[in-house]
């Protein structure tokens, strides 16, 4: 099984690298005048990059049914390996991810950065939100994955591919610390940090509550993370 991760992410690498020569060599042959942008945001693209690739991977391992072995395993690890005093934590940490709290508070910060005049910021924060929603529901529709039924859980609606929870809060908040580094850009890494920390509590609060499988918030998290990434290196190239 380990090597078989290894072969993987190995694959994975050359997938990411491939790709990234290609942008490069199209760039520079078709559009010379993207260079210099996709230069300065080429950290940006590489993680574009490898989130398509990841959650690519992903998607096809569950459309193949190919994740079920594994993500049964781990659920299970989780389960026995959290302290049942820190579900009621989880809980709460899973509220922070819901449409309830999401969606005004985008819907807040929107309107308060269009009023300070940050136009990108707000068109980038309100836009990932809205482009996630509709990923979400696309996806779920589309693959209809049943949730599990390992243990007795609370009802969700929709099916479990992906992580709606996860992946409206990966978006909400890579989009957020992209706009605090476009603000203040000496913030940067602390906003990146507390982004990563939130969506991976989040993430991990479905898998505690029993209500996704490990591959749904994988892909949530590539997904919901893409998201924002494309959308900031294409408003920066149209800038």
């Amino acid at each position: 099984m380990l090597y078989d991760v290894a072969f993987d992410l190995v694959k994975l690498g050359f997938f990411v690298t491939c790709a990234y020569l290609v942008l490069g060599a199209y760039t520079r042959r078709r559009r010379p005048h993207w260079a210099d942008h996709l230069g300065r945001r080429r950290v940006a693209v590489l993680s574009v990059l490898t989130l398509a690739v990841v959650g690519i991977k992903v998607i096809e391992d569950v459309v193949a049914q190919e994740s079920g072995p594994v993500d049964e395993a781990l659920l299970w690890f989780v389960r026995d390996h959290v302290p049942a005093g820190l579900r009621g934590f989880f809980r709460a940490v899973t509220l922070s991810g819901s449409a309830v709290l999401l969606i005004p508070v985008a819907c807040i910060a929107t309107l308060l950065l269009l009023k300070a005049g940050r136009r990108l910021e707000a068109g980038l924060l309100g836009g990932s939100l809205a482009a996630a929603t509709v990923v979400i529901w696309s996806m779920k529709a589309a693959v209809g994955r049943a949730r599990p039924s390992l243990w007795e859980t609370e009802s969700y609606l929709g099916s479990s591919f992906p992580s709606g929870h996860t992946l409206s809060t990966a978006a909400f908040a890579t989009a957020a610390a992209l706009c605090v580094a476009r603000m203040r850009p000496p913030a940067a890494s602390l906003a990146m940090a507390l982004a990563l920390v939130w969506t991976g509590l989040v993430a991990l609060s479905r898998l505690i509550l029993g209500v996704h499988w490990p591959s749904d918030v994988l892909a949530a998290i590539c997904l919901g993370a893409l998201v924002p990434l494309l959308i900031s290196v294409v408003f920066d190239r149209a800038r």
